[in-house]
C-alpha cells in the first residue's frame, strides 16, 4: 500500500468524540476553541489529497459555513445515495464499500496521503487494518458517555508512540503509527 491512511482527531479525556446527539459544546466551549491555535490541524490537512468520511460527519461539516475541504478529493461513505450540493459536486463522492476495497481504490486512482474523519468510519478502518497513523488531541474534560472515539476491535492494535505535545491550555496531542497497517 502506497497510499497513507491518517486520523487528526480530538477527543475528551474519556475517549468520546461527541455526545449521543453528535453535540460538540464540550469542545467548543473550551479555552481550546478560542486560542487562536489551530493545533497543526491546517499542516496536516495542507499534507492530504483526499478525505474520507462518514455521512454523519458529512452532514456536520455541511452544516458549517463554508467546506473546509475545498480543492480536496472528499468521499462520504454511506450505504445510501445521498445528494451533493451543486457547489461542491466537483470535490465530494457518496461511495459505499469496505475500506481494505476503498483503499486500494484510491491508491489506484494516485491518492497519497488519506484524511480517514468520523467515528465508524475510523472504526471500521482500523478494524480493517486500514490505518497508518492518528493524531488525537486529548481535551482535558470528562462528558461521561458519548459516540467513543473507539469501539470494539476484532484483535490487538499496537501503537508506536511518536510524539506528544501539551499546549499551554493543557490539551494533549499524540501521535501514533499502527504497527500492524495492512
Amino acid at each position: 500500500m502506497t497510499v497513507k491512511c491518517s486520523v487528526f482527531v480530538a477527543t475528551s479525556m474519556d475517549g468520546y468524540i461527541a455526545r449521543l446527539n453528535g453535540e460538540l459544546d464540550w469542545l467548543t466551549n473550551t479555552a481550546a476553541a478560542n486560542a487562536n491555535e489551530d493545533y497543526g490541524y491546517k499542516e496536516f490537512l495542507n499534507a492530504v489529497d483526499t478525505v474520507v468520511m462518514g455521512r454523519k460527519t458529512y452532514e456536520f461539516v455541511l452544516s458549517i459555513n463554508e467546506w473546509p475541504y475545498a480543492g480536496k478529493r472528499s468521499i462520504v461513505l454511506s450505504s445510501e445515495p445521498g445528494q451533493v450540493p451543486g457547489n461542491l459536486a466537483d470535490d465530494v463522492e457518496v461511495m459505499s464499500g469496505a475500506p481494505a476495497d476503498l483503499v486500494r481504490r484510491l491508491d489506484a486512482e494516485g491518492a497519497r496521503h488519506v484524511y480517514v474523519d468520523g467515528g465508524k468510519t475510523i472504526q471500521g478502518f482500523l478494524n480493517a487494518g486500514q490505518i497508518n497513523e492518528m493524531i488525537i488531541t486529548f481535551v482535558p474534560v470528562l462528558i461521561g458517555g458519548g459516540i467513543p472515539l473507539f469501539g470494539k476491535l476484532d484483535r490487538d492494535i499496537k501503537l508506536q508512540h511518536i510524539e506528544t505535545i501539551l499546549y499551554r491550555n493543557s490539551l494533549l496531542q499524540s501521535k501514533y503509527q499502527v504497527e500492524n497497517a495492512a
